[in-house]
């Protein structure tokens, strides 16, 4: 048996939780012994990279996968999606296999990685929602290769991506959610009524809503305001105050609903670098500002985000005005739900744990303690 103290963000009280075979299995009061909270492991759904590991070179090791899932504990994510964006078939398939065997091999990859996260090829062509990803790899859905996928992978990938304005994209949608794959739109210009068809075809999430689309957009009605209305979708967000302004992504929340929102982080592999110019297989040359900004250099156009998991809690309150335990939901309990139901603080739950230091005004949770299937993988 294994005892973890805390305090409880929701009540601001002490706790402790008993661990048993990697899994909760009971809660006390407890004294508060110092200022650190409690709370479950971060779950992020979307993660390119991290401090120089990247998943989208062209080149994916085993040594990548186990020092993404070391670096991603220092910052408090106990489970999380490699997410492959649009490349050749060939790519994607190195990817999927390599991830495939090192889950294989280390146990620590297979505990807090239960699937993968393509995000793409079959996204919009056009300029603007195509964001960084290379116009020469999109295209439209197939089945036949997705079942490539899922072949050289063992089945894992668990979540796409895809526009669906793209031709076949509605029978596509309908063969994913039969298997119980997750389908997201996202990287897309459709119609309200393309939205709304593949909302009815299985599509149950929207992909980092409010980016991966035109820079300019009618008043209404557009992709935004559709995806927001549609009650059938989840919609993630990306909470670091460069992707969504703080109206923006206060408006949003409230339009979507606590109960049908989440954070990503969407880091690429610049995330954590030093400041500076950077030449990249996605997105060219590539500027890291000094305050972390990723952008297409020369252009107003991001190249992907540079803050982890636990900075958007600490931005996502502040910009949102929420409490610590509502903004700790954004990346626990409610992405939880999307792989295993992970993410809860239940008797039975696994014990999947942070403990960190935050006060009101900071810009990220400062991670001490992590425990992972009831097993600590990280102290500071």
């Amino acid at each position: 048996m294994v005892t973890v103290d805390g305090i409880d963000p929701r009540s601001q009280k002490g706790i402790s939780i008993d661990i048993l075979d990697g899994t909760i299995a009971a809660f006390r009061p407890a004294e508060r012994t110092d200022k650190s909270y409690l709370s479950s492991g971060l779950i992020d759904l979307q993660v390119n990279g991290f401090r120089g590991f990247d998943l989208n070179a062209g080149a994916v090791t085993e040594k990548i996968m186990l020092s993404l899932c070391e670096e991603l504990l220092s910052v408090g994510v106990t489970t999380w999606l490699p997410t492959l964006v649009t490349a050749s078939e060939s790519a994607i398939l190195q990817a999927l296999e390599v991830i495939a065997k090192s889950r294989a091999g280390h146990r620590l990859i297979a505990e807090m990685v239960p699937g993968v996260h393509v995000e793409g090829p079959s996204i919009s062509s056009m300029d603007g929602p195509r964001g960084a990803h290379p116009l020469a790899h999109v295209r439209p859905p197939s089945m036949a290769e997705f079942e490539r996928w899922q072949k050289v992978s063992g089945n894992l990938v668990a979540m796409v991506t895809l526009a669906p304005e793209l031709e076949g994209s509605i029978d596509y949608i309908k063969a994913l959610s039969a298997k119980g794959i997750l389908v997201a739109l996202g990287h897309t210009a459709a119609t309200p009524d393309e939205i709304h068809a593949a909302a009815a075809a299985g599509a149950s999430l929207s992909t980092h809503l409010g980016n991966g689309a035109a820079a300019v957009l009618p008043r209404h009605p557009n992709v935004i305001w559709a995806q927001l209305a549609d009650d059938r979708l989840t919609a993630s967000f990306i909470a670091d105050g460069w992707h969504l302004s703080a109206d923006t992504f206060k408006a949003m929340l409230r339009a979507k609903g606590m109960e049908r929102a989440f954070l990503v982080s969407d880091m690429v592999a610049l995330a954590g670098m030093p400041a500076g110019l950077y030449e990249q297989s996605i997105g060219g040359t590539v500027e890291v500002s000094p305050e972390g900004r990723i952008g297409v250099a020369g252009t107003p156009y991001l190249a992907g985000a540079s803050l982890p998991l636990s900075a958007n809690v600490a931005i996502a309150a502040e910009m949102a005005s929420l409490p610590l335990a509502d903004a700790l939901l954004l990346a626990t309990r409610n992405p939880g739900r999307f792989v295993g139901g992970r993410g809860g603080l239940d008797v039975g739950a696994r014990a999947d744990l942070i403990r960190f230091d935050w006060s009101q005004g900071d810009r990220a949770l400062q991670v001490r303690e992590v425990w992972v299937h009831g097993e600590r993988a990280f102290c500071r």
